[in-house]
């Protein structure tokens, strides 16, 4: 599933609010720089299959399954010592065996000590990481491995058996044990660098994994079922995973259901809706658990968001022209067959209330039409609701508030239906806007304005 730069921006996927932790941030549990690095890659590239995701949850669940086993991988600090002597470039030795490889080997102890000890110290870190890793690979409880798990077990054990990857060798004393050491050197830094190099992806790959499924226990997230079909999305219970508080609340698309047509006033939970609703499937495409009690969800092409969209001013695009760009997106992406996920925030509300209305109502019957994709609408423009609501393909959920004490008060609970509560001049005296300015002395002698 393919996502761009705007949606990542608008789910916070790798960078957060000031002050605050992305996704990636949030559930990264890597042990390894390396991993960290894979598991970045994960992020960036969704899964665009069935049987990708259901690869990646079958580890995942057997990982959970059997999480101590995991706590034998080699180390982090040899992992990130064996990426720095493989990526080194020093000469300590050009000679193999015989009188010329200690001759060699003396030579360079006398005048360069501090490679030939940097040679030492990679071959024994290269050991430590070759041992360990086989030490891993021949735990019983292994062997039934399932899904993309198992195949970096089954070609960590062939580079394990090779002849390129370096095997422990006893250490002697004197000039026997550098003698040994420059060999091994030479023999891991040229002929099987790219073994070993390859066998620190692997342990950095299943470090990803386990750090998955580590951060799909610790945060009680839970795994979806994938669907073979298109354009369905059933999730019981979603919520936020930035909020410490959540209020979790259902979605349900299909086929024949495929636009959800969100209303509400300010600040009473849409924007925060699209948000969990659209990270759920991003995480579902990662084969990852999501945040939600229970979800059931068809595999989309493409994850399109639009909430937090902006003008430049250096490109010459208007806030208008920024919407419509990003419809064409979307448009593009239909238009080529995919089957898209979109989210969109108040579309239109770059231009005045006539156009915005004309334009979403144009847009969203479009977008009500278009078979194995599902999308979510959030919008102030309740006037959509007369072409909208008799569409068997569109749901109405509306968010709404109540006073009390003088104070407006939210549940952030979603409900059947379109909601009529404009609360935007309510919210301006609750926080003594118009109190202020009526207090300001370059007003005072002017006539009252009208509330």
């Amino acid at each position: 599933m393919r996502f761009d730069d705007q949606t990542a921006r608008d789910l916070e996927i790798f960078r957060g609010q000031p002050g605050q932790p992305g996704l990636f941030d949030l559930l990264d549990r890597t042990r390894t720089p390396g991993g960290r690095e894979v598991l970045r890659a994960r992020f960036r590239n969704p899964l665009p299959s069935a049987e990708r995701v259901t690869a990646v949850q079958a580890s995942l669940r057997f990982i959970t399954a059997n999480r101590r086993a995991f706590d034998a991988l080699p180390r982090g600090t040899d992992l990130a010592a064996l990426d720095r002597y493989l990526t080194s470039t020093f000469v300590t030795s050009a000679a193999t065996r015989g009188p010329a490889a200690a001759v060699e080997a003396l030579l360079a102890l006398v005048f360069y000590r501090d490679q030939v000890h940097a040679a030492a110290s990679g071959v024994a870190v290269t050991r430590r990481v070759v041992e360990s890793s086989a030490g891993f690979a021949a735990i019983p409880a292994l062997r039934e491995a399932p899904g993309e798990l198992r195949g970096f077990l089954d070609e960590l054990g062939a580079l394990l058996a090779s002849r390129e990857v370096a095997r422990s060798r006893p250490l002697r004393g004197g000039l026997g044990r550098w003698l040994h050491a420059l060999r091994d050197d030479r023999a891991i830094r040229e002929d099987g660098r790219q073994a070993v190099r390859r066998l620190l992806q692997l342990v950095h790959e299943i470090d990803a994994l386990v750090a998955m499924a580590d951060a799909t226990v610790e945060r009680g997230f839970v795994f979806p079922e994938i669907l073979a079909g298109r354009g369905e999305l059933v999730g019981e219970g979603l919520w936020h995973p930035f909020l410490a508080t959540p209020v979790p609340n259902d979605l349900r698309l299909d086929a024949s259901r495929r636009l959800l047509f969100l209303t509400g006033p300010n600040m009473a939970g849409k924007t925060t809706h699209l948000r969990a609703s659209g990270i759920a499937v991003y995480l579902a495409h990662l084969g990852m658990g999501v945040p939600a009690r229970r979800l059931r969800l068809s595999i989309f092409d493409a994850l399109v968001t639009a909430i937090g969209l902006s003008d430049s001013v250096r490109e010459g695009i208007s806030f208008f022209r920024a919407e419509a760009l990003r419809m064409k997106v979307v448009a593009q992406q239909l238009a080529a067959g995919e089957h898209v996920f979109g989210v969109f925030d108040e579309p239109f509300k770059g231009t005045n209330v006539r156009d915005a209305l004309d334009a979403s109502r144009a847009v969203l019957l479009r977008l009500a039409r278009a078979r194995g994709s599902a999308f979510l609408v959030a919008s102030h423009l309740i006037e959509l609701a007369d072409t909208l609501q008799p569409l068997p393909a569109v749901v109405s959920e509306r968010f709404e508030a109540d006073e009390a004490g003088g104070e407006l008060r939210y549940d952030y609970v979603a409900r059947p239906g379109v909601s009529s509560q404009r609360l935007g001049m309510r919210v301006l005296e609750q926080e003594g806007v118009f109190d202020l300015l009526d207090a300001c002395g370059a007003l005072r002698n002017e006539a009252e304005p009208t509330r």
